[in-house]
């Protein structure tokens, strides 16, 4: 069995796929917080309580083990680094995680997770080169090429949501603020589901949640309408950057923004705007795992 496990800010996932991809196993339980002990702890017993299910089943272990992060494993120091969960930052993450569980483990940034999921058996399964961001509390990224993450010898390839917001207008400029990790401008600032919040809440003065501000729209708000107009500029700034570098062959979308289905609609002619050539084809769909594909994306990184 291959288990994929999924460390989110309020969610511990894990999921046991068998070599076909089917799901055996799932289980989830709240992420410990506050401790960088806890941490371990939860991601330790929630593998160790799947093994012992798929045990009952008739699959004993021990089984590969692939953990999605939000950040990295430095290739200098070999501790946790980038993280918005800062409470492993620094520390042995993986050592301490090997000797626990008594095995090699992989793990990798939980926007390459998602790349890679929809990439072997999602929304962009064939493609070679797949981009996948990730739009929700945070705004992340990651790159897949034949079906596997490329990490790059930094361990930072596709952190496209820690670049600036490109060609930014005058207001832009006057209002952006310092991301969490120090630099201003960024993109999580931007295109995140908080970003867009964000921006709504400074312009009207009204604090709604996305979801409230699409729906708002769809009613006829002028206010919500034009709010979401700045989001598509700002996205479709920030993916025709990408596509100038990368020029994928198809962008994925995960997230709490990948479900407003305006966006498709939308994003393509929007990019074709900013993109260095005389068109734009690449398609652009949502996750075909949804929040489910971070977690089945640490479970192929043992391959398929």
């Amino acid at each position: 069995m291959r288990l994929g496990v999924d460390l989110g800010g309020t969610k511990l996932e894990i999921v046991a796929l068998d070599d076909a991809g089917a799901e055996l196993f799932r289980h989830r339980i709240d992420t410990p917080r506050g401790t960088y002990r806890g941490i371990v702890d939860g991601l330790v017993g929630i593998v160790r309580e799947a093994e012992s299910r798929l045990a009952t089943m008739g699959h004993a272990g021990p089984n590969s083990v692939g953990i999605g992060i939000p950040g990295a494993i430095s290739p200098r120091t070999g501790l946790a680094m980038n993280a918005n969960s800062t409470e492993i930052n620094g520390q042995p993450l993986q050592q301490d995680l090997e000797a626990a569980l008594q095995r090699e483990i992989r793990l990798a940034n939980d926007a390459n997770c998602l790349a890679v999921s929809e990439a072997v058996d999602g929304a962009a399964a064939g493609a070679k080169v797949v981009f996948a961001a990730i739009l929700g509390t945070g705004c992340g990224a990651g790159v897949a090429i034949n079906g596997a993450a490329w990490e790059g010898p930094h361990r930072i390839g596709g952190e496209w949501g820690h670049n600036p917001l490109p060609w930014p207008t005058m207001e832009e400029l006057a209002v952006a603020e310092t991301c969490w990790c120090g630099k201003p401008s960024c993109l999580e600032t931007w295109v995140s589901g908080t970003g867009f919040q964000n921006d709504f809440h400074r312009v009207t003065g009204r604090a709604l949640k996305g979801r409230e501000i699409i729906a708002a729209m769809e009613a006829g708000d002028a206010e919500a309408a034009a709010s979401f107009d700045r989001y598509i500029s700002r996205l479709a700034r920030a993916l025709a950057h990408m596509a100038n570098i990368l020029d994928p062959e198809v962008i994925v979308l995960g997230g709490g923004m990948s479900r407003v289905r305006h966006i498709y609609d939308r994003l393509p002619a929007a990019i074709e705007r900013w993109v260095f050539s005389d068109h734009f084809r690449t398609p652009i769909r949502p996750a075909l795992h949804g929040d489910s594909s971070g977690v089945r994306g640490a479970a192929w990184l043992w391959g398929r």
